[in-house]
């Protein structure tokens, strides 16, 4: 059942270690401040480094349908929220904007 605690638990997992493996990949042009054993399963934050050029990736993130994907005010940036109701193909649609910015951006 696609619905249990287990199945979804190692959905949630997969899609967070797939946002973070393309954070680290990105050259550094997408960065991560925390220690990987004390990352957030459930809020992936990252940032470009670049207050305007974060800025820039959510307005262009939001004319994508890629919603509510602000940092948390004392932090700025980005943050993706995967919780239960976000797929991995949510997650990998994240991951080609994020890499389409780069190449436009980085």
């Amino acid at each position: 059942d696609l619905h249990s605690f287990p199945t979804r638990r190692s959905s949630d997992l997969l899609s967070s270690k797939t946002l973070y493996a393309a954070i680290d990949n990105s050259g550094g042009f997408y960065r991560n401040r925390v220690a990987p054993a004390a990352r957030s399963k459930m809020n992936v934050i990252f940032t470009t480094g670049n207050k305007e050029l974060d800025e820039l990736f959510v307005q262009e993130s939001t004319t994508r349908g890629l919603r509510l994907l602000g940092g948390y005010k004392s932090m700025g940036g980005m943050r993706a929220s995967i919780y239960n109701a976000m797929p991995l193909q949510g997650v990998e649609a994240l991951i080609e904007f994020m890499r389409e910015f780069q190449k436009r951006y980085g």
